[in-house]
């Protein structure tokens, strides 16, 4: 039990950093950056080494299944405890009315394409396929 301790304190305590190894704890994430506080990390620590202080008292015959739920669990509230899950960023608007526009007029002039494949509808159709990218990228950059 003690080296099971002693491994989780090595991965959530040392190796935090690495955004593979720890962002997502069974599929929630948690608010790693707090852990460059060296007192929240600290007490982190504590609260980890409480929980496994408390676990020890379990029997031996428990079966290892369950045992490993506890620690399991144990672990997880004291991370949602201690660390938190992260807020969410604010994306900025990017597709509004005007790209709207943009999209609907290279779905029309693509079924002019393909209903009548001539050479001015191919030119009429890399036009403006060309307008719209280049007013989706001038939009990404400005927002």
């Amino acid at each position: 039990m003690i080296l099971i301790t002693v491994w989780w304190l090595q991965i959530l305590g040392k190796d935090w950093q690495c955004k593979e190894a720890a962002q997502k704890f069974d599929g929630e994430r948690l608010n790693l950056r707090k852990l460059n506080d060296l007192e929240v990390r600290k007490k982190y620590r504590v609260e980890i080494s409480n929980t496994f202080a408390a676990l020890e008292n379990i029997s031996d015959s428990e079966d290892i299944n369950e045992a490993y739920k506890n620690i399991k669990e144990n672990i997880k509230t004291s991370a949602k405890e201690g660390l938190g899950l992260p807020r969410l960023k604010q994306h900025k608007p990017r597709f509004d009315e005007e790209c709207l526009g943009f999209l609907d007029q290279s779905k029309q002039t693509k079924m002019q394409w393909l209903q009548d494949p001539n050479q001015s509808n191919v030119d009429n159709l890399n036009n403006v396929r060309y307008e719209a990218s280049r007013h989706f990228r001038t939009k990404r950059r400005n927002i």
